[in-house]
């Protein structure tokens, strides 16, 4: 049976870059056929503003509870992450514990890395593990061409990396 990656599309804001950001990496964790990859873009969520109500949204639990690991893609918005992102973290609790977690991020000159250190102490109290190697995307306007593909010639290699290390931690499970 393939492992099941869960890809989250962090950003919800308008004229976001996060898909095109996303769909990089998929394609990318496709071609490498270690997982079956599955996507959920938060944009298309509905999520509780209230957590007060269990294990939060039946759409976000049921996705969560059918991947074996997950990356998140995350923008840095004022040296953090987006706000969505941690509403969808917090709404589901069981479904994440014990599971491998990978970032790629993206933002101006830091590449979205203030974000994903402090993701990093989220998702370690949620029981996850998270991997050590990452994908950033500095300057990120600059760093896709038109079709979706990247300039950047280190992401390929950090995500091959990280797409590695998840699948070590899913066989350890």
């Amino acid at each position: 049976m393939v492992p099941v990656l869960g890809v989250i599309v962090g950003s919800v804001r308008a004229g976001r870059i996060g898909p095109t950001v996303a769909q990089w990496f998929v394609r990318h964790a496709e071609a490498d056929g270690t997982f079956d990859v599955r996507v959920l873009d938060l944009a298309d969520v509905v999520l509780p503003l209230d957590l007060s109500g269990g294990d939060g949204p039946d759409a976000v639990a049921a996705w969560a509870g059918e991947c074996d690991a997950f990356v998140l893609v995350t923008p840095e918005y004022n040296h953090g992450y987006p706000a969505s992102l941690k509403l969808a973290l917090d709404s589901v609790k069981h479904e994440w514990r014990g599971k491998p977690v990978g970032f790629v991020s993206y933002g101006g000159m830091a590449g979205g890395v203030r974000a994903v250190e402090q993701l990093r102490q989220v998702v370690a109290e949620l029981h996850m593990v998270s991997v050590r190697d990452a994908v950033s995307f500095g300057r990120v306007k600059r760093a896709f061409e038109v079709d979706g593909t990247t300039r950047d010639e280190v992401a390929p290699d950090a995500a091959d990396r990280m797409v590695g290390q998840l699948a070590a931690w899913v066989r350890r499970v």
